[in-house]
């Protein structure tokens, strides 16, 4: 068993560190580490057919809990419900972006401020924040940044600080919904929380967290964006909202099952239906009213996201088959003397750190067994410990350029069109906004369930 435990450790430790070298890409390097794990530790050094079954779990797909779910149940190995939630969103998603639903939606809300820099730039904070909490942030800021420099050339001021805020404001919105962000998922999905457990907890500090991160950021930026004296905007000259439409009927469609998704999603918790079933409920319908366009929308699905997904799950589950993560929480449970307070400010603070310069996907799904064996030593409540994992690994990944996907897509977008964003610049400006955002989250952790 110790020879099985010294080799678990080896390959995920090499996992991570070629996750964040990024010499090859990560997808390849999650499925050759799972298969490492699936012929060394429980092949070779195990010799445990049952921790291969268990770890893939695809016996899975046949029980009717996967699919409808009235009570709690365990999840172990590869989290199949939110790799086929993620993918099923992801149809979706291209379904609206050919429409023009969200270079739409940015042109319409820049309208309705009369296009002027300062209202366009609080506003555009909001959107992000908003939508990030039912689309992936990288879809979001994918768009947001495109739209906010097209706005910039056109209106004449430095899109920079606009992107960053938006790229903050997306990983805190993320952080407010089950659906909102990938570590949020691998949580709900593996402890059983509905959209609305995280929408009333880790979605009111996500909330409180946005007045001040708004402040915060109208403070930086002001002087950077304020227009230039006697400067005035013909809006004659700027593409109308209209203009984004590639299809109207697509767009009403694509409109009509993002309201549906959002519906299922809110209401899941009522239904019983699992997020496996909306995802893929949802990835169907986009596809049969997609019509001769359907194959395209599949071709441009992120499979190399999925497929990173599911080896990451199996080398997390040597881990959890060996007994290493049981190890990781006695060790955290001796460190805080078996003090809530303790406890959850290193399991916070520590997650942040963490994810501020590795992918927050991974040590996502590695704690989620981590907290249930402390929740089980410690006694301190299962939620509590999932809102403080969920707020630690969403928040900390704001403060690097490196800590978060949307941090790279942001900044690679701004580079690409003449805008590069310097480390210095971006920590300068979003690791003091993080700081104060994990602050606020710590005091609310502890005065709502401590």
């Amino acid at each position: 068993m110790l020879s099985a435990q010294i080799f678990a450790v080896i390959i995920f430790v090499a996992m991570f560190l070629m996750i964040v070298l990024d010499k090859i890409e990560r997808h390849i390097v999650t499925l050759g580490c799972g298969l490492l794990t699936l012929i060394v530790v429980f092949g070779i050094c195990m010799r445990n057919g049952k921790a291969v079954w268990d770890t893939l779990a695809l016996g899975n797909f046949i029980k009717s809990d996967f699919w409808y779910q009235v009570t709690e149940s365990e999840s172990k190995g590869i989290n199949w419900a939110t790799i086929i939630f993620i993918a099923g969103m992801m149809v979706m998603v291209e379904g609206m972006a050919k429409a023009g639903f969200f270079r739409w939606l940015c042109m319409k809300i820049a309208f309705l401020v009369k296009c002027r820099t300062i209202p366009i730039f609080i506003t555009f904070m909001l959107m992000s924040a908003i939508l990030s909490m039912f689309i992936d942030s990288i879809t979001v800021i994918l768009f947001l940044a495109a739209v906010t420099i097209e706005l910039a050339q056109l209106l004449k001021f430095n899109p920079v600080p606009m992107i960053l805020s938006e790229i903050f404001c997306a990983n805190l919105g993320g952080s407010a919904t089950m659906c909102g962000d990938p570590p949020n998922i691998i949580v709900g999905t593996s402890l059983g929380f509905s959209f609305f457990d995280f929408l009333s907890n880790t979605g009111v500090c996500a909330g409180i967290c946005l007045i001040f991160t708004i402040i915060f950021f109208y403070l930086v930026f002001k002087k950077e964006l304020a227009p230039k004296e006697n400067e005035t905007i013909d809006m004659s000259k700027l593409p109308s909202p209209s203009s984004a439409i590639t299809n109207k009927k697509d767009f009403i469609i694509s409109s009509v099952i993002f309201g549906l998704a959002v519906i299922l999603l809110v209401t899941h918790s009522m239904t019983h239906l699992t997020v496996a079933t909306i995802g893929l409920f949802i990835a169907v319908i986009t596809l049969v009213t997609a019509g001769k366009n359907a194959l395209e929308l599949i071709k441009k699905v992120d499979y190399k996201t999925v497929l990173f997904f599911i080896g990451l799950f199996v080398v997390v589950g040597g881990l959890e088959e060996t007994g290493i993560l049981e190890y990781i929480a006695d060790f955290i449970g001796d460190i805080s003397g078996g003090n809530a307070h303790v406890m959850i400010a290193i399991i916070l603070w520590v997650s942040a750190v963490a994810s501020a310069f590795v992918d927050n996907i991974p040590f996502a799904a590695t704690m989620v067994p981590v907290i249930q064996s402390l929740a089980v030593s410690t006694g301190v409540p299962i939620d509590t410990l999932a809102w403080t994992l969920s707020i630690g690994t969403d928040i900390g990944g704001s403060a690097t350029p490196i800590g978060a996907s949307a941090n790279v897509v942001g900044t690679s977008v701004a580079a690409k069109n003449g805008y590069p964003v310097s480390w210095g610049k971006y920590c300068a400006k979003l690791a003091p906004a993080t700081v104060i955002v994990l602050a606020i989250s710590t005091a609310y952790i502890f005065m709502r369930y401590l």
